[in-house]
C-alpha cells in the first residue's frame, strides 16, 4: 500500500492528536521532530477533505502554545540544575554551548527570543525552560509565546496547504517530499545554531582561568 493510501485510512482526530501531541512535548522541551509532523500534516490536509487545515494548525498552535509554558513552569521551577541534567540526559541538544547561546539570545532580545527562537529548530525546545530558569515575567513570556505559536504552527500549515494544493498535479509523493524538505530545513537551522554553539563553548573555555599548579 502505498504511503498516501495508508495515511488517507488514518481518522482525522489522530492527525490532529498526533500534531498537538508531538509539537507540545517538543516546546516542552523534548527533542522531537515536530517541523517534520506538522509539515507532513499539513500536506497531508491538502490531498485529503477529511483533514481540516484550520482545525490543524489551531491543534499546533495550542499544543506549541501549552507545551512551551509547560516548559516555562519546569524551567522556572528546576532553574539551572535542569539545564545540566538535560544536559547529561541529551547533550547534543543541551550542551554547554547550545545553553550559552540560547541564553545570550535571550539577554540580547528578551521576550523577542521566544518569538523568533519558535522558528529556529534547536532554539523551539530551549525557549520555554530557559525562559523559566532566567525568571522572565510570565506576561512577557505568554505575549510571545502565543504570538510565535500561532504565527509559526498556522503560517507553517497554511504555507504549506497551499503549496500541496497548487502542486498537486507533480506532487504524488508528498508525504515524502513534505518529510525531504522539513528535514532539510531543520538541519540547516541547526547546522546555524551549532556553529554558533561551538564558538560560544571556544569562547567559554578560552574565558576559562588556567588551573594553578599545586604548590610541592
Amino acid at each position: 500500500m502505498h504511503v498516501q493510501d495508508w495515511l488517507e485510512t488514518v481518522p482525522a482526530v489522530s492527525i490532529y492528536a498526533l500534531v498537538g501531541l508531538v509539537i507540545g512535548l517538543e516546546s516542552l522541551g523534548i527533542p522531537l521532530p515536530g517541523e517534520i509532523i506538522l509539515v507532513s500534516a499539513a500536506l497531508l490536509s491538502s490531498q485529503h477533505s477529511g483533514i481540516n487545515p484550520v482545525v490543524l494548525g489551531a491543534c499546533a498552535s495550542l499544543g506549541a502554545i501549552v507545551g512551551d509554558s509547560i516548559g516555562y513552569a519546569i524551567g522556572r521551577r528546576g532553574g539551572r540544575p535542569l539545564l545540566a541534567w538535560l544536559g547529561a540526559k541529551f547533550p547534543r541538544h543541551f550542551s554547554e554551548g547550545h545553553v550559552a547561546t540560547a541564553e545570550r539570545s535571550f539577554q540580547k532580545w528578551g521576550m523577542w527570543a521566544v518569538f523568533f527562537g519558535r522558528f529556529i529548530a534547536l532554539l523551539r525546545i530551549f525557549a520555554g525552560p530557559l525562559a523559566g530558569v532566567l525568571r522572565m515575567p510570565y506576561w512577557k513570556f505568554l505575549i510571545a509565546n502565543v504570538l510565535g505559536g500561532v504565527i509559526w504552527a498556522g503560517g507553517t500549515t497554511a504555507v504549506i496547504y497551499y503549496v500541496g494544493v497548487v502542486a498537486e498535479s507533480w506532487l504524488k509523493r508528498f508525504s515524502w517530499l513534505g518529510l525531504v524538505a522539513a528535514v532539510l530545513i531543520g538541519l540547516a537551522s541547526m547546522l546555524v545554531v551549532r556553529r554558533k554553539a561551538k564558538k560560544a563553548t571556544s569562547a567559554h573555555e578560552a574565558a576559562e582561568p588556567e588551573p594553578v599548579p599545586a604548590a610541592e
